[in-house]
């Protein structure tokens, strides 16, 4: 049928009669979500029993001009990879080494600048099997998250590190989440063995999980590292040894007097004060929130930490 000239006009008139408050309906705000409990409210809700304090046995100081970065050590997952770290701490082998990648939205890396004439090592060893799984009968905790993963068919917490599972398989393993510590290796899978580490830097790169060592993670000081000049050479290596960063130290916690350490907890991942803390950044309350995420990726889980007064 064809449509003349008024019934077009009458149309168009319609239409943009309808216009306004199509519009309206378009711009409208959403409604408002009720106010619910913040992961905040959660952690001052929370009591001495759902707190741990770090083991000053499995716990590092990396010392840079910057300041101080704290490691936990999760010998559950690597132990091999743990002792060997611990034996050359304890022969100071970081001591004078240093952060020599800064790749942005990565990692940053740190050891011996130079690979030629590579520092020697008195009782450690340089190279050890990669540690990329254990059997889960091994791993003494796990709080499992409801959430579905892409990566793994189930994933939780371990303790306080962010871990992942398989059941047909029989294994467990740490994820790359945000802070997460790993071994540095070449193309073998022999090839690391502690000195060389990454921390993670940005965006989770899960895809690495089950590929390389994870020895642990950072608790304090992640943003001596996040906010790293950012390396220019090939992977973010720095391009010039004047741009390295210098490595301090690094010490065993236990190593030091009890006045020398820091006073550290992180909240416990199995108890039900950590589940609230789950739950507020699930489903966030208004009136800031206008939609509820109804979901929770696990490197998006917060894992309070805090410093208590010596």
């Amino acid at each position: 049928m064809r449509l003349n000239h008024l019934t077009t006009l009458t149309i168009a008139a319609a239409i943009s009669a309808a216009l306004p408050s199509l519009h309206a309906a378009t711009i409208r705000a959403p409604a408002e979500l009720p106010a619910k409990p913040t992961v905040a409210d959660a952690v001052k809700a929370s009591t001495p029993a759902d707190w741990r304090a770090l083991d000053p046995a499995n716990t590092l100081y990396m010392d840079i001009p910057a300041g101080r970065i704290v490691i936990e050590l999760a010998p559950e997952f690597a132990p091999q990879h743990v002792a060997n770290i611990k034996a050359l701490v304890a022969e100071q082998y970081y001591d004078g080494l240093a952060i020599t990648r800064a790749q942005d939205n990565w990692v940053a890396q740190w050891g011996d600048p130079d690979e030629k004439n590579p520092k020697a090592i008195r009782h450690a060893q340089r190279t050890l099997r990669g540690e990329f799984t254990v059997p889960m009968t091994t791993v003494t905790s796990f709080t499992r998250l409801p959430d579905a993963d892409g990566y793994a068919p189930q994933v939780g917490h371990s303790n306080g590190f962010p871990s992942a599972r398989d059941p047909k398989s029989g294994t467990a393993w740490l994820t790359h989440c945000y802070a997460t510590v790993g071994v540095g290796r070449d193309v073998g899978s022999d090839s690391g063995g502690g000195t060389e580490l990454y921390a993670v830097i940005g965006q989770s790169p899960r895809h690495l999980d089950r590929d390389i060592t994870v020895v642990g993670r950072v608790v304090a000081g992640m943003p001596l590292l996040s906010t790293l000049p950012r390396g220019a050479g090939p992977m973010g290596f720095y391009d010039s040894p004047d741009k390295n960063v210098p490595i301090r130290s690094i010490r065993l916690a236990a190593s030091l007097p009890a006045e020398q350490r820091v006073q550290m907890e992180v909240m416990r991942t199995d108890s039900a004060a950590y589940q609230a803390v789950l739950e507020a950044q699930r489903n966030r309350g208004g009136p800031w929130s206008k939609v509820q995420a109804g979901h929770l990726d696990l490197c998006n889980a917060p894992i309070p930490v805090r410093e208590v007064a010596k």
